[in-house]
């Protein structure tokens, strides 16, 4: 998803020689709202929001609602206030999933070289297509038409000699768009754009750039190293003149592992009372502990991520001594977090659940675990898990929920369907 600011200047030929520009960038344009859009075609052309009605924020929203200021990660409050006449939309991520899923398996009938960053980005590197697809440019119009007449939504490309010029490419694509960046147009393309547009170049950065008279690339490529080190830091510094002057050596790396994996949720009111707070924890970290057995690795680190009424929002984490991908455990190690929060007195607005410091499971030494200490039936509750994965698989999410006490025993099933 791409949130810099564009130049009007960029978004032309810079020329047709696509050797030594291989890498691709493909952005899914408006995501959420194309799919919703591809379901409900009579929304097409009004203003359309995905997200809860009054509570939480933006998920997407459609170009035309973007017209009236409305963003990503806008309280929804707000974007109602600029866009009344918006029709909102809740989100279906089971849904966008899907979609996400079938489109990376397209890229991956392209090239084995593809990197995921997103539910709706990825980089591929072409070079070794070549042969058999035929030059970049004819790569990505094929994919953009291929994911059009299969799901209804689209994508634009971009497409350079690194992951730098290729993302910038695609930003100033959008919507719908292609753009080639040549190798030798890298420099001009660059030049052209106001410094806002480079990654790690936000807010606050932008603002101390603009104190040393810096507001396009081109007067950062301009500027001595040691002035940006004094201006930004010296780490930044390099950076940014790095990136001024093109120069990104980070390869596409093929099958990138996730670095952590979550799960929040807004509460449709502002809940005070901790039984429901600690409940509704639970149910997030069964989600955590799912995706990670999903993913065949396991968390060091929890997190716990807390909103309040005032949309302050605190995060804590703990390090535990050994990994896990269990929800009995990564749920004690979030209520202790959420323990030791001090809400002010405020009511809380979302919470979520975040397993970090990811590591595959496979070839981990059998260690004891986090409660082994207090008893043995670690493996147990994992095998209760397990369990419990194979029926959601057969009957469905909601056809099993873990109880909140600690024992495997406490696996409760819901609904009619039994378990064979």
């Amino acid at each position: 998803m791409s949130r810099g600011p564009r130049s009007a200047a960029v978004r032309r030929d810079w020329g047709t020689d696509e050797e030594g520009a291989t890498v691709l960038h493909v952005d899914m344009d408006a995501f959420f709202a194309s799919v919703e859009l591809a379901r409900r075609p009579e929304l097409r052309g009004r203003p359309v929001i995905v997200g809860g009605r009054d509570r939480g924020v933006v998920l997407a929203a459609t170009y035309e609602a973007r017209a009236y200021g409305v963003r990503s990660a806008m309280s929804m409050t707000q974007a109602l206030r600029q866009c009344p006449q918006a029709v909102v939309v809740r989100p279906d991520h089971h849904a966008y999933r899907d979609v996400s899923r079938s489109v990376m398996e397209m890229l991956g009938d392209i090239t084995a070289v593809v990197e995921q960053v997103s539910v709706d980005e990825a980089y591929l590197d072409v070079a070794g297509a070549r042969r058999r697809l035929g030059p970049p440019t004819a790569i990505g119009a094929a994919l953009r038409e291929r994911v059009r007449a299969e799901h209804g939504v689209t994508c634009s490309v971009g497409i350079g000699r690194n992951k730098l010029v290729a993302k910038l490419a695609s930003t100033h694509a959008k919507p719908d768009g292609m753009l080639l960046v040549p190798r030798d147009a890298t420099e001009p393309f660059l030049r052209a754009l106001p410094v806002g547009a480079l990654n790690g170049v936000g807010d606050k950065t932008e603002a101390v750039l603009a104190r040393w008279g810096i507001t396009t690339v081109a007067q950062l490529a301009d500027t001595e190293v040691d002035v940006l080190r004094a201006a930004v830091g010296p780490v930044a510094g390099q950076h940014l003149h790095d990136l001024a002057w093109g120069r990104d050596p980070r390869p596409v790396v093929a099958g990138r592992a996730e670095r952590s994996i979550g799960a929040e949720s807004t509460f449709e009111r502002d809940v005070a009372d901790r039984e429901e707070l600690v409940h509704r924890l639970h149910e997030l970290a069964d989600r955590v502990a799912a995706r990670l057995r999903r993913h065949e690795v396991v968390a060091r680190t929890v997190t716990l991520k807390v909103r309040t009424s005032d949309f302050r929002t605190v995060t804590r984490s703990r390090t535990v001594e050994t990994p896990t991908d269990v929800a009995q455990e990564l749920f004690a190690v979030a209520r202790e977090l959420l323990v030791g929060v001090d809400l002010g007195g405020l009511a809380v607005r979302l919470v979520g659940v975040r397993g970090e410091n990811l590591r595959a499971r496979t070839g981990l030494s059998s260690q004891p675990t986090l409660f082994d200490a207090e008893d043995d039936r670690s493996g147990a509750r994992r095998e209760a898990e397990l369990a419990v994965d194979a029926v959601r698989a057969r009957f469905g999410t909601s056809a099993v929920a873990l109880g909140t006490s600690f024992a495997p025993s406490s696996t409760t099933i819901h609904g009619s369907a039994g378990i064979s």
